[in-house]
């Protein structure tokens, strides 16, 4: 948001220099992120002076081209090469000398030289209205009164002033500050509170305005009023468009924006000023008939910018029954704007719902001044006071009369917020005592108006244009910005509960496996927060379903409507993004929070997804094609967890209730870390995916949660053989490794180290229904040699338990 100092003191009586009312201004909240000296013109036309053409003659080697000489006072005459087609003897003109810098506009500059034009020396030039960066005109150069002094500069001439650009970083739910006025509200609030400044907002007066005939009387109705509760406007007749005067075209060049005409550049003053967005049609285009109603669905709109664009069935649109004028509160017609011959105008005021421009102006990629402020919320009684206030000043600066009564159509007023306000709990959640003088003070500054008062306890209304101030919460927060958060004592003692257990450094673990990962070959994704309800809707089953979703209030497309409870799905979005772009062999994964409602409660979670598809490496003439399964999977998450220190606690589960297909659950004790699978063939199909993709979806908190559990020992090296005894056994099908690791286990926890599965058999030369797995067990003793018998005492214990709970067999 900028600010202009010299704009802002035509409010505030005041004289704090720019830098006090800036460390004012970010104590209230309003942070001040930049603070710079402004020239009205770039370059402050330094170089530029006033001067008399003395001679005119044509060039004689360029039909369009004249020399001139040129008077600026300083002992001699220029001669100058003009191609301006108004130029001529005697006329007073604004000279740029050689060395001098031109701005046409802030970001382009061009320095003056001496040069030869078809082989004419030319010292300086002459100067039209947009090569001096004041106003937007190339017809000639600028031609002065006669009277005009010679080798007066040209900033003296123009009534050029500098000012200072105060850049305030506001923030969403301030938008009572997006107008000059806003902004002085809060100085005035803050000097007459610490200061007994007794200072006033000086706002403009309208008592002026009067309706002059009703000649050009205009019918408006609203469709929707839910979109637009509240639209005004007016006819002005008789009007003429020309340059605004200097103090309105260095107003606004102060913050950024380039003068146009005396009525653009009115509307434009008004909603900086008051935060109240305007436009202004051509009366020619409305015929007699204004009309706010939504767009045809499809239907093509061609805005200002020259760009066609495509309207959707719920977009707001100002038309004049018949043909589209403007995108409400976002964008104006090409056809229906102000132009050089326009005579008559249509001024509109309103206030649109937040939500509805929002979501227009994002479909269509804009961010305007107008839509800036009306998706934040403007402030729906200034309407009125806004039309008035422009209509003046265009009457002012372009003449003509107010030709119609000013409909306003205001269906269902907007009431005023009232909250219960207690000083004794406003004290309390502050932190230090305010006396309550002080504090009605501050409201009353700040256009809140006390109601009653009773026990502690008084009612307050607030304004409409606060829509951020709604609680009581709202209001001690009000109070505490203008009271002044550097004016809180800091405490004396301060208490605080240390844990004896050292801290889990998140941000180090997550460091660390994505490392790993990347180690890999995997990369790093990043999806949107933000999904849309139809994958829960369509492929959530029973683990994710729609009740669950946080939907958004504002939601910016249909695709972007939830949070997203899981990040499969964006992961299976980033492989078929990649996929159709002929890049099938992935390693993905991605850290992220999923959002979940439970009842009136909501619930985050941060989890690591990690997708991989395709070939196990890159095809080359010494690699193989083999491809990526569920095992190459599932060494990648076991990496994991042994390189975190929880290999040794890691248990597998029957996988139930997922949106994976088979796969294995995985548990550290009895918590859940999460699970791994592929993804069924509906899901392939939805996101138009031609492989198998193998997931694996891991509750990030409840592994930094089970690293608390993890306890590293040190221990030196074994100084004696492992022992090494293999089973060879036949099993029922349904049988898993991790059953016999289980009860291997159990028949010994001192000196068996590790079971490994070595060799799978199923085929032909079985029984039907058997398999045939070759296991070995290492055992190890850090102390002493093992002798023969112990083995074989651990040995049989696991046979035993083996043929007992699993029916296995021994084969020879």
């Amino acid at each position: 948001m900028k600010i202009s100092y010299k704009w802002l003191k035509r409010y505030v009586n005041t004289d704090k220099t720019p830098e006090e009312i800036s460390k004012i201004l970010t104590d209230t909240g309003l942070e001040v992120e930049g603070l710079e000296k402004v020239e009205s013109v770039k370059g402050g036309l330094k170089g530029v002076v006033i001067g008399e053409v003395l001679t005119c003659v044509p060039h004689e080697n360029a039909d369009k081209l004249k020399v001139t000489t040129v008077n600026v006072n300083n002992g001699e005459a220029l001669q100058i090469v003009c191609g301006a087609p108004n130029v001529a003897a005697g006329q007073k003109v604004v000279v740029a000398t050689v060395g001098c810098t031109l701005y046409p506009s802030p970001e382009e500059a061009f320095k003056i030289k001496k040069s030869k034009i078809r082989g004419v020396e030319s010292v300086g030039m002459l100067c039209a209205e947009d090569e001096l960066g004041l106003g937007q005109s190339h017809a000639g150069i600028l031609v002065l009164p006669e009277e005009t002094e010679v080798g007066m500069p040209a900033a003296s001439f123009f009534n050029l002033e500098d000012d200072y650009l105060i850049e305030i970083g506001l923030t969403p739910n301030r938008s009572d500050a997006m107008g000059h006025i806003g902004v002085a509200r809060d100085l005035v609030a803050y000097l007459n509170v610490h200061e007994d400044a007794n200072l006033s907002l000086d706002l403009p007066s309208v008592k002026a305005f009067k309706v002059d005939e009703t000649s050009e009387t205009v019918n408006v109705s609203v469709e929707n009023s839910d979109l637009c509760p509240r639209y005004a406007g007016v006819t002005i007749s008789n009007i003429q468009v020309a340059p605004s005067p200097e103090w309105l075209q260095n107003a606004l060049r102060v913050i950024g924006l380039s003068p146009i005409n005396n009525v653009v550049d009115v509307t434009n003053y008004v909603m900086h000023e008051l935060g109240s967005p305007l436009h202004a049609f051509d009366l020619r285009t409305v015929n007699g008939n204004v009309v706010v109603k939504t767009a045809a669905e499809g239907a093509k709109f061609t805005t200002l910018d020259e760009e066609e664009r495509t309207l959707a069935g719920d977009q707001l649109m100002i038309t004049n029954g018949e043909q589209n004028m403007c995108i409400a509160g976002v964008f104006g017609g090409l056809e229906s704007g102000v132009k050089e011959d326009t005579t008559a105008i249509f001024l509109e005021s309103a206030y649109f719902n937040p939500v509805s421009v929002r979501t227009t102006a994002k479909a269509h990629g804009l961010n305007t001044d107008s839509s800036f402020r009306f998706e934040r919320g403007v402030d729906p009684n200034m309407t009125a006071f806004a039309l008035q206030r422009a209509a003046l000043l265009i009457k002012e600066l372009a003449g003509g009369v107010i030709s119609s009564e000013v409909t306003d159509l205001y269906p269902n007023p907007i009431e005023n917020v009232k909250v219960e306000f207690s000083y004794d709990r406003c004290n309390r959640l502050i932190g230090t005592e305010i006396a309550e003088d002080k504090v009605d003070a501050i409201l009353t500054n700040l256009d809140i108006k006390i109601l009653s008062k009773e026990n502690g306890v008084a009612q307050l209304q607030i304004p409409a244009y606060r829509v951020d101030v709604t609680r009581e919460a709202d209001v001690i927060e009000e109070v505490l910005r203008i009271f002044g958060f550097n004016n809180i004592p800091l405490p004396t003692k301060l208490n605080t509960s240390l844990s004896a257990r050292p801290k889990v450094d998140r941000e180090k673990l997550q460091y660390t496996v994505a490392e790993l990962l990347t180690s890999l070959g995997a990369s790093e994704m990043m999806n949107n927060s933000l999904t849309q309800s139809t994958y829960v809707e369509k492929l959530g089953g029973e683990v994710l379903t729609p009740e669950r979703n946080v939907a958004m209030l504002n939601p910016l497309s249909q695709d972007l409507d939830v949070m997203r409870q899981s990040l499969i799905f964006g992961a299976l979005e980033s492989v078929a993004h990649n996929q159709n772009r002929q890049n099938p062999d992935l390693k993905l994964y991605e850290f992220g929070k999923v959002y979940r409602k439970f009842d009136a409660e909501y619930n985050e979670n941060t989890r690591l997804v990690f997708a991989l598809t395709g070939l196990k490496e890159k095809e080359q003439w010494n690699a193989g094609k083999a491809k990526v399964d569920f095992y190459t999977l599932k060494a990648h998450v076991e990496a994991i967890f042994t390189r975190l220190g929880l290999a040794g606690m890691l248990q597998q589960k029957e996988l139930k209730k997922s949106i994976l297909v088979d796969g294995v659950q995985l548990n550290v004790l009895k918590f859940k870390m999460g699970e791994i699978g592929w993804i069924s063939p509906k899901m392939k199909k939805h996101f138009g995916i031609k492989q198998d993709v193998f997931i694996a979806d891991l509750d990030w908190d409840a592994i930094v949660d089970a690293m608390k559990m993890n306890k590293v020992k040190f221990t030196e090296l074994p100084k004696t053989f492992a022992v090494r005894r293999d089973f060879s056994l036949l099993l029922n099908k349904e049988v898993t490794f991790a059953e016999i690791v289980t009860l291997a286990r159990k028949a010994d926890k001192k000196i068996l180290k590790d079971i490994n599965l070595f060799d799978v058999y199923e085929g032909d030369k079985l029984e039907e229904g058997k398999k045939s797995y070759a296991v070995s067990f290492t055992f190890q003793d850090a102390e002493k040699t093992l002798k023969d018998k112990q083995v074989d005492t651990v040995m049989e214990k696991i046979r035993g338990l083996l043929e007992k709970d699993l029916k296995a067999e021994l084969r020879s």
